[in-house]
């Protein structure tokens, strides 16, 4: 997953004179990544190796550098690539995607089906390098011959970070990404090639990767008619404020009825109301009533 934040609240941390955490707070305002003065050290790493690319040796320059060059765009996606983290693999978390299976597409399926829609969709946001897309793309694949006989579905796959985007379309993976992947699926949708394993074109056809910042309103507005949505390992890493404003426009981004799993060590307790909570074995899902 790509982290989009760390800490608590930009407005209460100090800042020093050298500009270091004025770049922090750029960072927050582009995108609600927030570091505390803690990470300091992890920051001067991390801009460190930024200031390097483009020439500058302090951090008031590489200020002024992201404020004012012609570059300061792409610089800016380039920073927030080097300081977002990623750790992910295929069917990471089982309880969810049993409840998935067993509990919210038979649902899903009923209540869409009596109505005549027989399409979902689905968002994998904070996709990092694809592995859970590519597990949701199986799980459904599945069911097309039962379950979802006549239905049609697709997945949307976002990340901040171009660089794991472009590890997620190329879909080449090695044993560690594969940890948790039993060997049928793995003979069916992947093709080995020496140490790595390659997805299947049949499912990457179900996907469609894009860049967003889940911070961005005018791109996530129009995030809309979700079934459900996966935002799994992320909301730990904002700030109370980023929380709610992502969590809300999730709300707005599903379908009447639609389901929202985070990670098993996320709550939206104080964060957002509106959701109906639901338990299944291992884990919880917030569904929009």
């Amino acid at each position: 997953m790509s982290t989009q934040a760390f800490g608590t609240s930009s407005s209460s941390s100090a800042v020093t004179n050298d500009g270091l955490f004025e770049l922090r707070d750029l960072i927050y305002e582009a995108c609600g990544i927030f570091f505390p003065d803690g990470k300091r050290y992890f920051l001067e790493s991390r801009f460190a190796r930024r200031m390097e690319a483009v020439g500058v040796s302090s951090y008031f320059e590489y200020l002024r550098y992201l404020r004012q060059s012609p570059q300061k765009n792409e610089e800016m996606k380039k920073l927030i690539e080097e300081i977002t983290t990623n750790e992910t693999s295929f069917f990471r978390n089982m309880p969810q995607f049993q409840a998935l299976q067993t509990i919210i597409l038979p649902k899903i399926v009923e209540t869409k089906g009596k109505a005549g829609f027989k399409k979902l969709k689905l968002w994998s946001a904070a996709c990092s390098s694809g592995e859970e897309p590519y597990t949701l793309a199986m799980i459904l694949n599945e069911k097309l011959p039962t379950l979802l006989a006549g239905w049609m579905f697709d997945i949307h796959a976002t990340d901040i970070n171009d660089q794991v985007l472009a590890k997620a379309r190329e879909g080449i993976y090695g044993d560690y990404a594969l940890r948790s992947t039993v060997d049928y699926f793995k003979n069916k949708y992947f093709t080995q090639q020496g140490p790595n394993y390659i997805i299947t074109p049949n499912l990457k056809k179900y996907i469609r990767f894009q860049n967003l910042n889940l911070y961005d309103d005018s791109k996530m507005v129009f995030m809309k008619g979700f079934d459900i949505i996966f935002c799994c390992n992320v909301l730990i890493y904002f700030d109370q404020s980023s929380k709610k404003k992502v969590v809300q426009h999730f709300f707005g981004n599903l379908n009447q009825g639609g389901y929202l799993f985070i990670g098993h060590s996320e709550s939206l307790y104080g964060i957002n109301n509106d959701f109906k909570l639901h338990h299944f074995p291992g884990g919880v899902v917030y569904q929009k009533p």
